[in-house]
């Protein structure tokens, strides 16, 4: 079964957790992985962008020169793809990116990416992970305590805004949040999944892990 250290807020190792197997122990599931990154990134795209096709330019129809006898390549009209400042052939238009996952599938991939990291002992677990205030030196040093410099992904219990705004402008920390006692969100983990495969650790609150085996068992 496999296990991960577990830290206090001052760094220092009390124990260690021992991990849900159907959640931190399957065999990952590459394509399935690839697929919800994917999704994930097909998922931020605005899609805004666009330009005029040459029926949009705003220019004369009429043909600038005469078809034979001038020398030059023949010509309809200004507005056409060939010329410069004429419309774009095939233009791009503003649409949507976004398309969903089935749940089986972002469930298995959450899994597959919660075991890659179990199994190369990237998974740190904080008895309490909250910030009586905000402060950013603090956490850093927590990090640091913690072996967990760099790129991480921190999970809290609930939106602990203090770890937040402790965190945020720590280049490479993203965070996350499962609810264990949110009314509207008891039993919501969220987070993304290219978040997980992107950070070198995850850190996880006790409770938070709790909720996250228990949706994903």
């Amino acid at each position: 079964m496999p296990t991960a250290k577990m830290f206090n807020m001052e760094g220092k190792q009390v124990g260690e957790v021992q991990l849900s197997e159907a959640v931190f122990g399957i065999e990952p599931n590459g394509a399935v992985l690839h697929e919800a990154v994917k999704n994930y990134l097909a998922n931020q795209r605005q899609g805004t962008q666009s330009a005029l096709t040459k029926g949009e330019v705003s220019y004369s129809t009429k043909k600038p020169w005469r078809q034979k006898g001038t020398g030059r390549a023949r010509a309809g009209y200004k507005g056409s793809p060939v010329w410069t400042h004429g419309g774009v052939a095939f233009a791009p238009k503003p649409r949507d990116y976004r398309y969903s996952l089935n749940k089986k599938v972002k469930a298995l991939a959450i899994r597959s990416a919660l075991s890659i990291k179990a199994a190369a002992g990237s998974v740190i677990v904080v008895d309490a992970l909250k910030m009586d205030s905000i402060k950013t030196k603090t956490f850093a040093e927590f990090l640091k305590a913690v072996g967990a410099e760099g790129k991480s992904m921190i999970i809290t219990n609930g939106k602990q805004e203090n770890v937040v705004k402790s965190s945020r402008n720590i280049p490479g920390v993203e965070t996350g949040f499962a609810y264990s006692d949110a009314n509207d969100n008891k039993g919501k983990v969220l987070w993304s999944i290219f978040g997980i495969m992107n950070a070198k650790n995850l850190i996880v609150d006790k409770e938070a892990l709790s909720v996250i085996e228990e949706v994903y068992a």
